[in-house]
């Protein structure tokens, strides 16, 4: 009998820790805790940006979160981006923005985000990942990206439409 309780106790107890579990639709995470603003929708206010290396032009749209809002008064922008595993460039500020994190679960060509709290990250390849960042936006039309971009440190400049 009181292996029988035991039993049934720790079943209720598992199915009570399993049930408090929720799983996010979108595929990603729920913001982590202490982030300032979980929003990363399109700015229904139209922010669109252009960013630039080379001869090449790409629009980007930005996201209406608080990581967003800090990037975009730092902008018109222009940094030196080094290469990361030949699927990002990235660039270390020398002050932190905002954070809003969530792990994306598949990092998208064209994505604009923030890794911590100092560290932009342009992604130019589709790819899963395990890691958390902070979305910015994402270039509208990433066609031509990676070839454009290549695996050198490039020049870009960040800037309003």
């Amino acid at each position: 009998m009181k292996y029988s309780l035991v039993v049934i106790f720790s079943l209720l107890f598992l199915s009570a820790g399993f049930a408090s579990c929720e799983e996010d639709p979108s595929g990603g995470s729920k913001p982590e805790a202490g982030n300032t603003n979980g929003n990363d929708t399109p700015n229904p206010t139209g922010s669109k940006m252009k960013i630039r290396f080379g001869t090449n032009t790409f629009t980007a749209t930005l996201f209406d979160n608080a990581s967003a809002t800090a990037f975009k008064a730092l902008l018109p922008l222009t940094i030196n981006m080094r290469d990361l595993n030949s699927n990002e460039k990235y660039y270390d500020f020398s002050a932190g923005l905002p954070t809003n994190a969530v792990k994306p679960g598949t990092i998208k060509s064209g994505d604009l985000m923030l890794y911590g709290s100092r560290t932009l990250v342009l992604f130019y390849k589709t790819f899963p990942t395990s890691y958390s960042y902070s979305r910015l936006g994402h270039i509208n039309d990433p066609e031509g990206l990676a070839a454009a971009l290549g695996s050198r440190e490039v020049t870009v400049t960040f800037e309003l439409e």
